[in-house]
């Protein structure tokens, strides 16, 4: 059951990467006082169709269709709504585009509500919208055709963002030398991708994973670049300056990439950064264009609360204050590329692809 004391984003991650247990939960509940005001719970889930029963098929619930596509272990939760939207379509019994559309926004809402601090989710399921139903053409054909036409365009799309990780593993290649070393914070499976493209192109490179507290990502991913016989060492959080001399570069993942130019992504990350840029060491992201999402946060507060438990292994007065945030923003000063599946990016040329893409 879910904890409305964490927000649905951190349990999303819990449930994917498999760091923590619910044991650790609940230690993690005891051991803390969140003091931020907890977000509102996610409403119930609701069947993506008209309220009409003539036009629906009461069995289908977009909800549980993303969740069938969720329990796969290596397809991102946006990529899961992006074929759950699809499965909208093929199941509609609307008569009419009008019927259509307002069946595809209701699914997307429902989705988006499901986790509203999930930026990726938001993000796929409005780029979604708009890459399905953005030409005019649709208006002049029969009904029929145009429903053939937007399934084509919604499996061309799940396609597009599914086969993403692997076009920024082969775009970043170029960027990793042999004798580097290469510092990553918390688990990011296309992070991890890219590294394992690496090892299979018999690269030599060493990596330092950060620890990843409190959820202990960076173990996860030390334990897979194991697997894969890459050097690898484990560094606790605060020993990043100490270490950052020993790197070449940093490679990190995103939650979101907004319109500035920055990232939103796991706690840690502005940091991480800051200490790289003031020692001239390169920081790489790599992330998903469905990752793309229009926000601006001009500081950290304007981020949507994601929080997360956090354990310290002892008890902790109930007057003491907990910072339970689950992720940081960093302003693109502190970025020196991007690797996406629309190509490498500067962090001042986001902004432009991210009117092409909702255009």
């Amino acid at each position: 059951m879910a904890d409305p004391k964490i927000s649905a984003y951190y349990q999303t991650r819990m449930a994917h990467f498999g760091a923590v247990t619910n044991d650790w939960l609940a230690q993690a509940q005891s051991a803390s006082v969140i003091t931020t005001t907890p977000p509102p719970p996610s409403p119930p889930p609701t069947a993506a169709t008209l309220s009409d029963p003539s036009h629906q098929k009461p069995s289908f619930s977009v909800i549980d269709e993303f969740n069938r596509w969720r329990k796969q272990p290596d397809l991102a939760e946006a990529v899961a709504a992006i074929r759950a939207l699809a499965a909208v379509i093929r199941s509609s019994m609307a008569t009419t585009m009008m019927q259509l559309e307002i069946e595809l926004k209701s699914a997307s809402d429902s989705l988006k509500s499901w986790d509203t601090t999930s930026i990726s989710l938001t993000a796929a399921c409005d780029l979604f919208m708009r890459y399905v139903t953005r030409t005019a053409a649709l208006e002049y054909e029969d009904f029929n055709s145009a429903k053939s036409r937007l399934i084509e365009r919604a499996d061309k799309f799940g396609e597009i963002s599914y086969t993403a990780r692997k076009v920024i593993a082969m775009l970043s290649q170029d960027f990793i030398f042999n004798g580097c070393t290469i510092l990553v914070h918390g688990f990011s499976r296309v992070v991890l991708e890219v590294l394992k493209l690496a090892a299979q192109n018999k690269k030599l490179f060493r990596v330092l994973c950060t620890e990843g507290r409190p959820d202990r990502t960076g173990l996860r991913l030390s334990n897979e670049l194991a697997k894969l016989d890459v050097p690898v060492k484990l560094v606790i959080d605060s020993a990043v300056a100490y270490t950052m001399d020993e790197v070449d570069m940093v490679f990190v993942g995103a939650d979101g990439v907004v319109e500035s130019g920055g990232i939103i992504n796991m706690m840690g990350t502005y940091q991480i950064a800051m200490v790289a840029k003031s020692m001239s060491k390169p920081v790489y992201v790599a992330a998903e264009s469905y990752k793309f999402a229009r926000l601006y946060p001009l500081d950290q507060k304007d981020l949507a609360p994601a929080l997360r438990p956090v354990d310290f292994g002892v008890p902790i007065p109930s007057k003491v204050e907990v910072e339970c945030s689950a992720r940081d923003y960093t302003p693109p000063q502190y970025l020196t590329l991007l690797f996406t599946d629309l190509g490498v990016l500067t962090p001042s040329v986001v902004s432009d692809e991210l009117i092409q893409l909702y255009l």
